[in-house]
């Protein structure tokens, strides 16, 4: 893990001055994993293409911001999410993480169709656009804090489960361990979810189902 963060930082570092052959590395890198994450989510190889050309777009453009405090893998990828959430509000369809789910779901994480709840219809452009980054920037604060502690059998689940829609039964036997311990990791993942977006104070109309009893 040092390792890598340290590739990143020197990377970052021969962009800033200039290097144009940092620039490809970059992309060399990470733009495999980032079209595996986004041709999870869709069925379109062009507009997944398009979709990680945008992110490192956007990620060059946000450069004179980046810090490096956050690791630049889950910046790319979060950047990546929010292009993703993007095209998929312009298709009309948005992701669905079950942020009320329990310990025994064992069903797929996937994204909706056009057949939507009214609720989530009257949601003003502005309310899903909070929703959308809250989420995106959760998930990459976890993943971020499971990385530091080398909690990597949670994070492959729940790649497996988010990322690649796997049911339970099979992220189970690709992990070798049981079906009750990756449904643990998923319910995990979900309470800590809630509990970071909770600390954003958030109005309640963006997030109702966190204050569901």
């Amino acid at each position: 893990m040092k390792r890598s963060n340290e590739i990143d930082r020197m990377l970052i570092k021969r962009i800033r001055s200039g290097d144009t052959d940092a620039w490809t590395d970059l992309i060399a890198r990470y733009e495999g994993r980032l079209l595996a994450f986004v041709d999870s989510r869709l069925s379109n190889r062009s507009a997944s293409e398009d979709i990680v050309q945008e992110a490192f777009v956007g990620f060059l453009n946000s450069l004179p911001n980046y810090d490096g405090r956050r690791a630049l893998e889950s910046y790319l990828f979060s950047i990546c999410a929010y292009k993703l959430t993007d095209y998929l509000r312009r298709e009309g369809r948005r992701p669905a993480i079950p942020l009320s789910a329990g310990p025994d779901s064992s069903g797929q994480w996937q994204l909706t169709g056009n057949a939507r709840p009214a609720s989530s219809i009257a949601r003003s452009v502005e309310r899903k656009r909070i929703e959308e980054i809250a989420l995106i920037e959760a998930i990459a604060e976890q993943v971020e804090k499971w990385q530091d502690k080398g909690d990597w059998t949670k994070l492959k689940c729940i790649e497996l489960l988010i990322v690649r829609g796997r049911p339970n039964r099979q992220v189970a036997e690709v992990l070798e361990i049981s079906e009750q311990q990756v449904a643990n990791f998923k319910f995990d993942f979900l309470s800590r979810l809630r509990t970071l977006i909770k600390r954003k104070g958030l109005s309640q109309e963006v997030f109702p189902e966190l204050y569901e009893e």
